[in-house]
């Protein structure tokens, strides 16, 4: 998922005694050691420590399965194995986990699509999405509550986009099984461009290794996975590997505008305070739908909001207090609270002070989940019940498939996030390419509309949930529509929005949406690929995005 406040211990398996890692043997001539058998050396003598080490040699476990999506039944290989990525001298750095689905009956060098999932953090591993979203298996989930524990409703996933592209789970470095190898620092990929250019190297030694370099290539990202995908996507492409698609799902591609004394992020956050209120029945004129109180709080934070933030500390009070209470209207929140806040209210604040009056909190990841504090007076929740809610269902399953069903079995822990390594330190400098230079908050939709001018076949699809308040839509709006597309590129980005949170896919009835939505865009992307010419700009006048307009 993303996690970037939610730090969890790490889950130690308990199985049965490790295997000697396989590592393949170096010739070195004279008195000096070769790479590979210091490294030989090194995983001896951690070996003889009682270090689970990850291997050099890449692992493959597969097994076989099977789904039936739409009455046609898909057999699948599954494939639970490692990476190994070198650097230009040959001497292997990373190795990454993966899990692929890959649809049986194909062969090496098919122009079969492939979809490269990946989730946020920064530092989380991939099995959120992969438990909950579109592969071949899915923990089941329903309403807005907590999810029983153990045994875990899971099983086939009628929803999943196998029967539109092969699926590989990619887990980032120091999360999951992925691990840095031999004398490099786990450091090395700890930062936005470190980080976007190991997926690029393993995307790209994943599609070498199996022939799958002429073969349509996506690449999907949730939450921090998005801010990686803006960056992932030109490097791929500046390494001559040029992307048919990109799927953003709940994104934040600009860290800029969170730094503190800046206004955006509260206009950002509006249209999703107007959304909770409205589901949780705290506006006096309700609409009859989301959508309309949405388009209401759309038109307000680009209009009288956004110019009253603007003035400062120079708003005049009878400004301020049209204001206030206009943005009653749409929060729920009191207007004597919203004055006393200076029109500027913080999510935890937001959080906290909705459903006060019935001692009751809301989700960060899924604002319809709700939970109680023990101190109903605080300033800010004691916990988010949207990730209480799931995680535990969602470790469990995973940790039973991974080693049980897919039969990949080791006695290094898998770690629920990087963080939990020693010498954690995310590096947010970025270079973007082109005029966007040196940033010390990343702003990747940079990067993607570099990519996007590059490549007029690049699709991208923005996935947004109305609910969630980790990575409002509206920011996602603001990001990607000054992108500073030309007319003709602008007909490459689609947006649609779904009654879910950060996590979409929790909501069946959403994950469903998705999955018919995400269908109709890869044929659409794979056709346009084919054509002899790029797709041409739809009328300005119309909806490109096929959905509400995103302001």
């Amino acid at each position: 998922m993303h996690r970037s406040l939610l730090l969890l211990p790490l889950l130690s398996l308990a199985l049965s005694p490790a295997v000697a890692q396989d590592m393949p043997q170096s010739g070195g001539k004279g008195g000096d050691k070769s790479v590979m058998e210091q490294a030989n050396e090194t995983a001896k003598d951690e070996a003889a420590a009682g270090v689970a080490l990850a291997p050099v040699a890449e692992r493959e476990e597969k097994s076989k399965g099977a789904v039936t999506v739409d009455g046609r039944r898909l057999g699948y290989t599954a494939t639970a194995g490692t990476l190994t990525v070198r650097d230009t001298e040959g001497k292997p750095t990373a190795s990454m986990f993966y899990v692929a689905y890959t649809l049986d009956g194909v062969k090496p060098g098919t122009k079969r699509p492939i979809t490269f999932f990946y989730n946020g953090g920064p530092g989380s591993p991939s099995f959120w999405l992969h438990m909950g979203s579109f592969a071949p298996v899915r923990l089941r989930t329903a309403n807005p509550e907590f999810i029983k524990p153990a045994p875990f409703d899971f099983g086939p996933n009628p929803d999943t986009l196998l029967d539109k592209t092969d699926i590989v789970f990619l887990d980032a470095m120091g999360a999951g099984y992925s691990r840095s190898l031999g004398d490099t620092k786990p450091a090395a990929f700890y930062g936005v461009d470190e980080d976007a250019d190991i997926f690029a190297k393993a995307i790209i030694r994943y599609s070498t290794k199996f022939g799958r370099w002429n073969s349509p290539k996506f690449i999907f990202g949730e939450s921090y996975g998005t801010t990686r995908s803006g960056a992932l996507a030109y490097q791929l492409q500046d390494r001559g590997m040029a992307l048919n698609g990109v799927v953003l799902l709940s994104s934040i591609m600009n860290y800029g505008y969170r730094q503190p004394g800046l206004d955006q992020v509260y206009i950002n956050y509006l249209p999703s305070y107007a959304a909770t209120a409205w589901y949780h029945n705290r506006l006096q004129n309700r609409p009859a739908d989301v959508a309309t109180i949405v388009a209401q709080a759309r038109a307000f934070a680009n209009g009288p909001y956004m110019a009253a933030l603007a003035k400062g500390q120079t708003i005049s009070p009878v400004e301020r207090d049209a204001v206030a209470t206009q943005m009653s209207q749409l929060t729920g929140l009191s207007a004597d609270f919203i004055k006393r806040a200076n029109l500027r209210v913080d999510l935890a604040r937001f959080q906290k002070e909705l459903l006060r009056d019935s001692r009751q909190t809301i989700g960060r990841f899924d604002s319809r989940y709700m939970g109680v504090d023990a101190d109903a007076a605080g300033e800010r929740p004691e916990t988010d019940a949207s990730s209480d809610a799931i995680s535990g269902a969602f470790i469990g399953t995973f940790m039973d498939y991974v080693t049980h069903t897919l039969g990949y079995k080791t006695e290094m822990p898998y770690r629920l996030s990087a963080r939990d390594s020693a010498g954690w330190a995310w590096n947010w400098k970025h270079e973007a390419p082109g005029r966007g230079g040196e940033q010390n908050n990343p702003n990747t939709a940079v990067d993607l509309g570099a990519a996007m001018r590059g490549n007029p076949y690049l699709k991208v699809l923005s996935l947004n949930g109305y609910y969630d308040m980790a990575t409002p839509f509206f920011g996602t709006e603001f990001d990607l529509n000054h992108m500073l597309l030309e007319p003709g590129q602008q007909g490459n980005l689609a947006f649609r929005y779904y009654p879910a949170g950060h996590m979409t896919y929790l909501n069946p009835e959403a994950l469903h949406a998705m999955k018919r939505d995400l269908s109709a865009w890869y044929d659409e992307a794979v056709s346009d690929a084919r054509r002899a010419t790029p797709p041409q700009a739809p009328s300005l006048s119309g909806d490109v995005a096929g959905d509400t307009p995103p302001g």
